[in-house]
């Protein structure tokens, strides 16, 4: 999915919006035991109760596509005869009212999830008219197809902290606590992708909010199948295989290039509004080295770690790889940030055989808050 489609079944989380009639889930304590189960109906609730569980639930489909939410493809093999794929289509076929479905889905997330503390599993299924639209803009009066899918939310339960609340009535004061509160959603996916505005049962929607760690043994047993490396390991190996195989032609100006080249990449990109993720290939980043001046030599030992890191013909989300925001020189005692378009006032030299960084001051200096002279 990208991420108009994305944010086409984002809007759907409102009161006023969504075909979401009713949600299950169960409450699973740090032993992995399910304490509680429900199956509740959001007409029963007042406005602002079903406002909050959606809100919940839309937080799933939240982030970068490519960083948080991850394409997972089934295989035809796995469509036909999986068991993993057809446990999905019975939720979503069901509605989630195949209540040993539900239960098979509960088991495999508690028994694989690797996660501390006690946490909440939400289910929701939804249906949307998907309408058409003509040329002039205007809606077309039928929809022609209904995209049915189910949402799964996974969200830690923190104890509420005691506060001091002020009784009207009473006219008194007294501590209030909530016994457990719900955090935003840490996991989640969703089933079928929504894809070029069409089902397609041969991928899934998968939500990690960290994006050190997206919990690959869930996505094995949910999907049998393996995600892309997290978003922050990404961009660890990537630094890593430039500093290990460029040796000493990984310079300031050279790494300041690259990241540079990645995001005009991603300016262009949304410049031209192009829906589809950007993706950055092995040549495209052979490409920016050989732009910055590194030889051919350096160049064909980088393609070649490439592959054994990431895959022959994997392609990486330029996101995941450039700080968009700053640029960060790191030393054992001094840490310096600089805007990533004012990086030109950065500079190596060796002077009388010291090396030294230099920083062109330009505009006022200040020192703790206080303007120096030079």
């Amino acid at each position: 999915m990208n991420t108009k489609e994305v944010a086409e079944i984002r809007r759907r989380y409102r009161v006023d919006r969504s075909n979401i009639s009713r949600v299950c889930g169960c409450f699973v304590n740090e032993k992995k035991e399910i304490i509680s189960e429900f199956d509740q109906g959001l007409g029963l609730m007042g406005e602002d109760d079903a406002g909050e569980i959606l809100s919940v639930l839309k937080k799933t489909l939240s982030g970068k596509v490519g960083r948080n939410l991850l394409d997972v493809e089934f295989s035809t093999e796995q469509v036909l005869k999986g068991e993993e794929h057809k446990l999905l289509r019975t939720l979503c076929d069901s509605r989630l009212k195949d209540s040993d479905a539900v239960r098979t889905l509960y088991d495999k997330i508690i028994s694989t999830l690797e996660i501390e503390g006690n946490f909440l599993i939400l289910l929701a299924a939804d249906t949307y008219d998907v309408f058409r639209y003509a040329a002039d803009g205007e809606q077309r009066e039928e929809s022609e197809e209904i995209f049915s899918y189910i949402l799964c939310s996974i969200c830690p339960i923190k104890e509420g902290k005691p506060s001091l609340s002020y009784d009207l009535r009473g006219r008194c004061f007294h501590s209030v606590c909530a016994d457990t509160v719900l955090s935003s959603p840490t996991l989640g996916f969703m089933f079928p992708s929504f894809d070029d505005r069409h089902t397609n049962i041969y991928k899934a929607l998968y939500y990690t909010r960290d994006l050190t760690d997206s919990h690959g043994e869930l996505a094995d047993a949910l999907f049998a199948t393996s995600l892309p490396m997290p978003a922050a390991a990404q961009k660890e190996t990537f630094g890593a295989l430039l500093e290990e195989t460029i040796e000493e032609e990984c310079s300031l100006s050279v790494i300041r290039s690259v990241h540079g080249q990645i995001r005009q990449m991603i300016e262009e990109h949304k410049a031209e509004k192009i829906d589809e993720p950007l993706i950055m290939t092995k040549n495209d980043a052979s490409d920016m080295l050989r732009y910055c001046g590194v030889s051919d030599e350096r160049i064909e030992a980088f393609e070649e770690k490439f592959s054994e890191n990431f895959g022959e013909d994997t392609t990486l989300p330029p996101d995941n790889i450039a700080d968009q925001k700053q640029v960060r020189v790191k030393m054992p005692d001094v840490e310096i940030k600089v805007a990533e378009d004012r990086a030109d006032v950065l500079e190596t030299r060796v002077i009388n055989g010291t090396k030294y960084l230099l920083i062109r001051a330009d505009g006022e200096i200040t020192v703790n808050g206080v303007s120096v002279h030079i």
